[in-house]
């Protein structure tokens, strides 16, 4: 039970950074919180199930988290490459001020 409340803590955090950071940076290690509780949770699940079945669920949930943060990652890289920021205020801002400036052109 206590790895339960473990993981809707590790929830709630990841959802808390989600909506208040504006650090790309930041945004990716609550993501990476939330993966972690889901991880958590398929670990929980091993006892529940057949042992390969969770066990399987297991791999699967480390091999899309690695997937997901070799993408994210990559994402980061090009956006601060590109934008020379990693703010997501000023990287909306910068969008709409090309949007703007293409539709008076």
């Amino acid at each position: 039970m206590d790895f339960v409340i473990l993981s809707l803590i590790l929830l709630a955090i990841g959802i808390y950074g989600l909506l208040t950071k504006r650090h790309l940076l930041k945004v990716f290690v609550s993501v990476e919180l939330i993966a972690t509780a889901a991880t958590l949770n398929f670990v929980m699940l091993t006892p529940a199930l057949s042992k390969g079945l969770g066990e399987a669920f297991l791999i699967l949930a480390f091999a899309t988290d690695t997937c997901v943060s070799a993408v994210i990652l990559g994402l980061l890289v090009v956006v601060q490459r590109k934008y020379g920021t990693s703010d997501i205020g000023e990287l909306v801002k910068s969008e709409q001020s090309k949007e703007q400036e293409e539709a008076e052109a």
